[in-house]
């Protein structure tokens, strides 16, 4: 059981107005029908038409059975059959008022039949459970039809279904409150698949009940912890009554979670007399170094003891020579000791300079000091702007973590962007599919505005390009996604099979949307900006055959070429972006190694919380393959024969395929996305690729931490587990030649099982969207 769920509030402390959300109404209304007459020759007819409910809710507390402040209402709604109010409701009553036995009485009224309000049912709720915590989350509560909402003590309008009659549906509900208020582990996958069948589930019950019944869904929120039920002036001291029972009874302790305060006290003692002593020649013995080297070997996801970080400081000075033991000793550092933070800072300035690597480490959400960040800030002006390129994408995912929206990470940014168009269209890229965020919008925005002010003023280059052309050439990328994303629009309401599909695009390129055969002018293409592209050639693009009908399309290009690209809307390309990123960081990786295994990952780019473009790779899957041929090596031989060459094949085409499944194996492996003389080689690739990865495991543990407070839905549900697992994977407990031995057992185990899955994996890789 983990410290937070010991953790919580008393309801006494609690000095804020009781809030909660009506959400919406679900089940099927009675049809109302309403006399209309009608006067005609013959006399009067009358007719009856089908009315629109309009309801509304009231709601009032009840406090041990009496009313308690004045009902409050929701608005009128009409928009059936679903009705949703989904508004906020704030009583006047405070937490720190209710009492143990405090209700909420909940009633729809129907005013559609004029002056007089009809009755629609009432529900009631406690809003303390059995075990007197304040209950919180979405709560699906019964509707008695005909029947006012009934505060008294018991009520007679209970929302809660009774034990009896409480079915599939009701333990499903009570499941899926569990997970909302996360006190069920989310795997993302798994979950989209089980939220499925639950809809199928209710369809199927729904339809089996008649849907008998009204809900009304309230939806109580959530604090920071849980809320106790205490009365104002409580002893604690009292004795608690012994059950007979064996029911399992949770101690509330306010304590667990907090530092200990004589612990704190001791270490800030030592690091005070350490301080005015400034030994700046003292030196660690020789189990105090083993220490600091055990330390310094810490990957930066490994939180530090107080004895370690005690340990650090004392040989601060004797480590000033050791780059690697910076971030670790500014990790050591009482921050809001304001001359230790001084001290800190002056010898940051006089360490060996650290590396790039590290220096992202800096960025994480670890490091609040702006004096910290801004030292990051400098030693990432000495990586090129290949380098940079390949850290972007987290660069932009840091700004999150710093103090102001016009930071010296922004400011870098920006200014490196403004003098390489690649970067410049990636960087605006980054930051406008963060515009969703709530919390860190007008950040990105803030970095959106520099990074046009400052290509604005760029004066014509050797090309005769001045800034205000660069813009609009990156400018009309968006004006193109949103043209894509409405004929998406338009070939989606086609009725019929892809090929109607596919004739509707053509049509729509050829005829309405023409001016996207020729461009007015070049536009950047979004994956590669250094390509212009002049147009789409509508015979030559078309419709895959899938639920999300992505669009194939080639673009003709300044150089008189073309290039083809997908077009998807409907899934989160943000993580496929995030995979193929690290695909290439790790391929630059083992070809500065002069390890070059022909690896040929595709562009990716999300141009949207749900939308995106992907370089298009002709190919086809190892399951085609296999049927058509039998096998990968009859298929080689066929389009790759030597008579002379191993099994019939051209020795280099063998070594490619031979490195290329090496480098897919490891690179598969430490992502965690699956699972032959020339059988011993690809096992030396193996193992060679994957020890080269393991010394820049700081580097991309850095890079997946800088991504924690992103809204990717793999990383965002439990981003400290995921950095663990992919920490877990560099096996750093091992030195080289052990890991030598552990990753060649691990291919022996899985060649004969995995293997086969593993090479398919890597292919749909390069056609997933198919």
């Amino acid at each position: 059981m983990s410290g937070n769920e010991f953790r919580f509030f008393l309801s006494c402390d609690i000095n804020l107005p009781v809030k909660f959300r009506v959400d919406r109404l679900e089940g099927t209304l009675p049809s109302i029908k309403s006399p209309n007459s009608v006067n005609d020759r013959s006399g009067i007819s009358s007719t009856t038409e089908e009315r629109r409910p309009e309801l509304y809710v009231e709601c009032a507390l009840y406090i041990d059975g009496a009313p308690f402040g004045l009902p409050m209402r929701t608005r009128l709604e009409s928009m059936g059959p679903m009705y949703c109010w989904n508004e906020p409701i704030t009583l006047s009553t405070k937490y720190r008022d209710l009492t143990a036995h405090s209700q909420l009485a909940l009633t729809v009224w129907d005013v559609s039949c004029g002056k007089d309000e009809r009755l629609v049912g009432g529900t009631t709720i406690l809003l303390f459970n059995s075990k007197m915590q304040l209950k919180t989350g979405k709560q699906k509560l019964r509707l008695w039809p005909g029947k006012e909402a009934d505060g008294s003590l018991p009520t007679s309008t209970p929302g809660k279904v009774p034990k009896n009659e409480r079915g599939e549906l009701e333990r499903l509900e009570k499941l899926i409150n569990k997970y909302e208020r996360e006190q069920i582990q989310r795997v993302d996958w798994l979950d989209r698949l089980t939220f499925k069948a639950l809809e199928k589930i209710k369809e199927q019950e729904n339809f089996r009940n008649g849907n008998s019944y009204l809900y009304l869904v309230v939806d109580f929120g959530r604090l920071e912890h849980r809320v106790v039920f205490q009365d104002s002036g409580a002893n604690f001291l009292l004795p608690a009554p012994i059950t007979s029972t064996n029911e399992l009874v949770i101690v509330w302790d306010p304590e667990v979670g907090k530092i200990n305060p004589s612990e704190h006290k001791q270490l800030k003692l030592a690091r005070s007399l350490t301080r005015g002593i400034i030994d700046r020649d003292l030196k660690p013995s020789n189990a105090e170094r083993k220490s600091i080297q055990r330390i310094l070997k810490y990957p930066p996801t490994r939180t530090l003891s107080g004895d370690e970080k005690q340990l650090l400081w004392k040989f601060r000075f004797s480590l000033m020579s050791e780059k690697r033991a910076l971030t670790k000793f500014l990790r050591s550092v009482e921050w809001s000791d304001v001359q230790e933070a001084k001290q800190a800072l002056e010898l940051m300035g006089r360490w060996e300079m650290i590396d790039v690597c590290d220096a992202l480490e800096l960025l994480s959400p670890v490091f609040e000091s702006e004096e910290v960040r801004a030292y990051a800030v400098c030693i990432l002006e000495r990586a090129d702007d290949d380098e940079l390129q390949c850290y972007l994408l987290q660069l932009v995912q840091a700004l999150r973590f710093e103090r102001s929206d016009k930071s010296r990470l922004s400011q870098f940014l920006v200014q490196r962007s403004s003098h390489n168009i690649e970067l410049a269209s990636f960087l605006r890229w980054y930051v406008s599919v963060e515009f969703h965020d709530p919390v860190h919008a007008k950040r990105f925005y803030s970095t959106h505005e520099i990074l046009e002010e400052s290509m604005m003023k760029l004066t014509p280059g050797v090309d005769g390009e001045d800034g205000y052309k660069l813009w609009q050439s990156l400018v009309r990328q968006t004006e193109l996604t949103a043209q894509l994303c409405s004929i998406m629009r338009d070939v989606g309401n086609v009725r019929g099979n892809t090929q109607k599909k596919i004739e509707k695009l053509r049509q729509l390129l050829s005829g309405l949307l023409s001016e996207l055969t020729y461009f007015e002018e070049p536009i950047r293409s979004p994956l590669a900006p250094n390509i212009l592209i002049t147009g789409i050639v509508p015979s030559e693009s078309s419709i895959f055959k899938s639920a999300l009908h992505p669009l194939r399309l080639t673009f003709r290009t300044a150089s008189g070429g073309t290039c083809k690209m997908i077009f998807k809307k409907g899934d989160d390309i943000r993580q496929d972006q995030l995979v193929v990123q690290m695909v290439s960081l790790m391929d630059r990786l083992l070809k500065l190694e002069n390890l070059d295994l022909h690896l040929t990952p595709y562009n990716v780019l999300a141009t949207g919380q749900d939308e995106g473009l992907l370089e298009f790779i002709p190919s086809r899957s190892l399951a085609q393959i296999l049927s058509e041929h039998r096998s990968i090596i009859s298929y080689l031989q066929k389009f790759h024969p030597d008579e002379h060459g191993p099994f019939g094949i051209t020795a280099t085409c063998l070594e490619t395929f031979i490195k290329s499944c090496a480098g897919y194996s490891v690179i598969t492996y430490i992502l965690g996305i699956g699972d032959s003389q020339y059988y011993t080689r690809f096992k030396s690739y193996c193992c060679e690729a994957y020890n080269i990865l393991r010394k820049s495991s700081n580097l991309i543990l850095n890079l997946f931490h800088l991504m924690a407070g992103s809204n990717i839905p793999d990383i965002a549900s439990d981003p400290e587990k995921g950095i663990l697992k992919l920490q877990e994977k560099f096996r750093l407990d091992l030195d080289d030649e052990a890991c030598v031995h552990f990753f060649q057992d691990l291919i022996n185990e899985s060649v004969s099982a995995l293997f086969p899955q593993m090479v398919e994996t890597i292919h749909r890789w390069a056609q997933y969207w198919r």
